[in-house]
């Protein structure tokens, strides 16, 4: 059997790493056997072998988190269904299709694998979770998991009992939910690709690169462990949390009452008839709004915004006014005079998907108004996928861009 992961990659993703556990060696050598499988197959043959690895370690953590009903998984899907009416984004979980929640299911591994895939590779970060290699990858890998799963010689993984009878607010369990959340946010099968890009944006950090500089390293990944969302929902790790541990959602902080409307937003809505957002194709139209509507000085305001074009501006009665730059082309709005059909078919989806590209507050309100109707991935005319999976999407894809206030 060829390797796709070594074991020391394997227990890497263990909840109770560096200990190790007797069933260690069972789950390590199914990763692998579900590699061979693979290539038995001819399955996934464009992703390279470190990628595919870590999807199979991430269908082998999911296998290990139902086998153990640890919570992990369960957290996700429950959560997913209460905030879109259905188990998971993108594939049919009914009951016709014999989906079955919490147990072992096809849906879940073809979830798993275009997730782990598309989050851990740059060049297919967009690919179609619809597309005939997911599919028939997940289907060869769910025959071997169905295998297993009825067969009583199949152990249960000791170490994803580590959350079992956990209390959030125990002072007594303090550092076990410590451990536990680290692991969780860390290394848990379900949170690390989409952290994986949060991950490289840190380390461009000159100060972080070669690794030389343990101390700041650990201070940063602390620090990003108690203030970025993760895994396929952008979750805080205190929402993961609550979720695994308590069943629900933390308690909601009220927001702070604004005292009076922003400036900007009376000036704009004056401006515009009582719209929030407005379009620019040129950065000189656009300055002349700042000029003539908001005050600015008679000079040119933003310099840094004179090389793009397409702007559209936004304002909100408490947060004031956002410019976003490049973007106006995919936004199908009556009274947007930059749209463009072929540009939006080409480009509407980076706008869920590239981090920094479009502001969330933005986003929310070309989803409220339908405006980003022509948004697919690449190589497929499916609007309805989108659309339909829209805020996921922009969750697991964008993160704290898209979370973030």
């Amino acid at each position: 059997m060829k390797e796709i992961v070594s074991e020391q990659q394997f227990l890497l993703r263990q909840p109770c790493f560096p200990k190790k556990t007797p069933t260690d060696r069972y789950f390590f050598r199914l990763t692998n056997r579900l590699g061979d499988i693979l290539r038995k197959n001819e399955l996934l043959g464009g992703w390279p072998d470190n990628v595919i690895g870590r999807a199979l370690l991430g269908v082998t953590g999911y296998f290990q988190d139902i086998l153990t009903d640890s919570g992990i998984f369960r957290s996700f899907t429950e959560q997913h269904r209460k905030m879109y009416g259905r188990w998971l984004p993108f594939y049919d979980t009914s009951e016709d299709e014999g989906y079955i929640p919490h147990e072992l299911n096809l849906q879940d591994v073809r979830f798993l694998l275009w997730y782990s895939l598309a989050m851990n590779f740059e060049e297919r970060r967009l690919w179609n979770p619809l597309s005939e290699d997911i599919l028939r990858a997940a289907e060869v890998i769910h025959k071997e998991l169905n295998r297993l799963y009825d067969d009583p010689e199949t152990p249960v993984p000791e170490d994803y009992h580590i959350s079992r009878g956990l209390e959030l607010g125990n002072p007594e369990e303090a550092d076990e939910v410590f451990h536990f959340g680290n692991w969780l946010f860390m290394h848990c099968y379900l949170m690390t690709p989409a952290y994986a890009m949060t991950l490289v944006e840190m380390m461009q950090d000159p100060e972080l690169q070669g690794g030389a500089n343990t101390d700041l390293l650990r201070i940063t990944l602390e620090r990003s462990m108690m203030e970025d969302p993760t895994g396929p929902l952008a979750l805080y790790l205190r929402e993961w949390l609550f979720l695994i541990l308590k069943g629900e959602m933390p308690p909601e902080q009220p927001e702070s009452e604004s005292v009076s409307l922003h400036p900007y937003y009376e000036k704009v809505i004056a401006a515009t008839g009582g719209s929030p957002i407005a379009f620019f194709p040129t950065y000189n139209e656009l300055n002349r709004f700042f000029i003539d509507v908001l005050g600015w000085e008679e000079t040119e305001n933003l310099p840094v915004l004179k090389e793009s074009r397409d702007f559209v501006i936004l304002v909100n009665p408490r947060k004031g006014m956002l410019v976003a730059r490049n973007v106006a082309a995919c936004l199908k709005f009556p009274d947007n005079p930059c749209y463009n059909e072929e540009i939006a078919k080409k480009y509407s989806i980076d706008l869920l998907t590239e981090r920094g590209r479009c502001p969330a507050d933005l986003l929310h309100y070309a989803f409220e108004h339908n405006a980003l109707c022509e948004a697919r991935f690449p190589g497929n005319d499916d609007t309805r996928l989108v659309r339909d999976n829209r805020d996921f999407i922009a969750r697991c894809y964008l993160q704290k861009y898209y979370r973030g206030d």
